[in-house]
């Protein structure tokens, strides 16, 4: 099974956001031990980093980049993901490169904490709790 992983779901962990660190560390951890394959777009390390750095050193960020890397599939942000999202319409160009990259990645789930940023239909979009939900029921 195929996760992708929304930007704020590794900015709700790396930075411990209350309340929503509590069900995006559980489905990281998940990640971490197999249960399933994670994905996140390219465009994520980039805007992980420049947060990051901003509140450890960018030696420390480095290896947050490092260990996301080694446990999480990186989906190519290419020409076609750009112009879907460009000719797609949403209302937050960032949200709609994260979805075409999951398309694009052949991801059977989004986990965001933005369920509404996206559409829904195509590609089941969950909050980490809704997703931590589903899966407990396999």
């Amino acid at each position: 099974m195929n996760v992708f992983l929304d930007t704020n779901v590794l900015l709700d962990v790396l930075a411990r956001r209350m309340p929503f660190f509590i069900d995006s560390s559980h489905v990281w951890s998940l990640a971490e031990r197999g249960r399933f394959r994670s994905q996140v777009s390219a465009i994520s390390l980039t805007t992980v980093f420049y947060i990051v750095r901003k509140q450890v050193s960018a030696a420390r960020a480095m290896r947050i980049l490092h260990d996301i890397r080694a446990t999480t599939a990186i989906v190519a942000c290419d020409e076609a993901v750009i112009d879907r999202a460009i000719d797609a319409g949403f209302r937050d160009f960032e949200d709609a490169v994260q979805y075409f990259s999951a398309l694009a990645g052949g991801a059977d789930y989004l986990v965001t904490r933005n369920t509404v940023h996206f559409p829904h239909g195509e590609l089941p979009i969950m909050t980490p709790a809704e997703f931590l939900a589903a899966i407990a029921e396999r």
